[in-house]
């Protein structure tokens, strides 16, 4: 896998820090936040966007559905594939409703992790 860079908004630690690993094992550059105001900050600020927003829906201060929002409505950011990654029963449903590209249920697979970013970076 080539040096893509992706941001992982999750508000567990302990799956963020997960997939930060995993995919940095792969050759990624990974950027984490603990939830969506935090990701659309880092998004304002930085000098190089990702190529992918792996998002979770369920995280206190701003949900995904929100930050998915606020990055649809910025011009600046709204061409950013994101790919939902979620244990709703229903991510499928939520997912498409977001408009994104494509949906991961949780718990997520090594696998899964890779071929989202092949198939969007």
């Amino acid at each position: 896998m080539n040096r893509h860079k992706l941001l992982v908004v999750d508000d567990d630690i302990d799956i963020r820090e997960t997939m930060i690993e995993v995919l940095e094992e792969n050759g990624c550059e990974v950027v984490g936040a603990a939830n969506g105001l935090q990701a659309l900050g880092y998004l304002k600020h930085t000098d190089r966007q990702p190529c992918l927003i792996l998002l979770d829906l369920m995280m206190p201060v701003m949900d995904g559905e929100a930050f998915r929002e606020a990055q649809l409505n910025d011009p600046a950011l709204s061409n950013i594939p994101v790919v939902v990654v979620s244990a709703y029963r229903d991510v499928q449903e939520r997912a498409e409703k977001l408009q994104v590209e494509n949906f991961i249920k949780k718990p997520v697979t090594i696998q899964e992790l890779i071929t989202a970013v092949e198939q969007l970076c």
